[in-house]
């Protein structure tokens, strides 16, 4: 195999979203090529070259193929995020862009070529609390997703060992709640910023003792591209192994606004587990480091973002 730590033709799907557009442009700065994938067009800006298309539409299937067989590395993150969310339509829709366009790419791709797969921490179905102490999920853990956009990633994940089992390279991250600028719309922590610049109370699942591994955006695409150049198939957690508070994250909004802020607690659905939490051991082993997340600045990151995406917004820019 070639040294993906070296310049590399790169397809990374999925390329328009928000872990997508970091990564491409992570993988450009280091002198690779990059083509991404994605029915949206390209970001603004984005370096490579962007393929406008669906990956589970039977008529894109020959354009797919020849993009992937050109490729020495292959990132698929392209999926229908969100944990919430349920009905006949929804599970249709997960199915269709969670589980059948990764059957597409790995099909598609050559088995000596690696394809690093981006599934979930919502595959464990939170961490378990035992004795007071959240326990930190193990890659070896039985999964018990909790809701459809989890056991859809359960199924991916399935498709992933088949290709392995074959003789493919397949790496598969689990990210832990990825946070940081240019996050979806949907997303607790963009969500939030827009209520506090707009003088309304902050939007809050559950209650503000809910835990979550809050995981940088930054530490995510680092591990993705670790995980490139591992060279074995593995399934690694991407997460700090600390868990966070939602009270945290809202104490960290007050102190870059530099004011106090309310929230509006509301009841969490049964797919929001109580708490998550990484076991770091193989990430640190695989890729080298364990990701660490201020998240003073990542709510600094995240707010200079949304000012400059939207600063013709009177909220947000009377707010700053």
């Amino acid at each position: 195999m070639s040294d993906l730590r070296a310049r590399a033709h790169a397809v990374v799907t999925g390329s328009s979203g928000f872990i997508g557009r970091h990564l491409i442009a992570a993988l450009a700065a280091r002198g690779d090529t990059v083509v991404g994938i994605d029915r949206r067009p390209a970001v603004p800006g984005a370096p490579g070259i962007h393929v406008q298309l669906d990956l589970a539409d039977p008529a894109s299937r020959v354009i797919v193929s020849d993009v992937l067989r050109s490729a020495e590395v292959v990132f698929h993150l392209a999926a229908r995020p969100g944990v919430r969310g349920s009905g006949p339509e929804i599970a249709v829709a997960r199915q269709r862009d969670n589980v059948d366009a990764g059957r597409v790419v790995l099909e598609e791709t050559p088995p000596d070529t690696p394809i690093v797969v981006t599934s979930s921490s919502s595959v464990y179905g939170g961490a378990r609390v035992v004795d007071g102490v959240v326990r930190a999920s193990h890659e070896s853990d039985p999964l018990r997703p909790l809701g459809g956009y989890a056991c859809s990633k359960v199924e991916l994940e399935r498709l992933c060992e088949a290709r392995v089992a074959a003789g493919g390279l397949v790496m598969v991250a689990r990210p832990f709640t990825a946070v940081g600028e240019h996050q979806r719309d949907d997303m607790a922590l963009t969500r939030w910023l827009r209520a506090a610049l707009a003088g309304r109370p902050l939007p809050v699942l559950g209650s503000l003792e809910r835990l979550r591994d809050f995981t940088d955006v930054h530490g995510v695409v680092r591990a993705l591209l670790a995980l490139a150049a591992h060279g074995e198939p593995v399934v690694v957690n991407v997460g700090t192994g600390r868990p966070r508070s939602l009270g945290e994250v809202v104490a960290s909004i007050e102190a870059v606004l530099d004011r106090e802020l309310t929230v509006d607690v509301v009841p969490a659905g049964t797919e929001e587990p109580a708490a998550t939490r990484a076991h770091t051991a193989r990430c640190e082993r695989v890729c080298g480091f364990v990701p660490v997340t201020d998240l003073v600045a990542v709510v600094r990151r995240t707010l200079d973002v949304l000012a400059d995406v939207h600063a013709a917004e009177p909220a947000l820019v009377g707010s700053r």
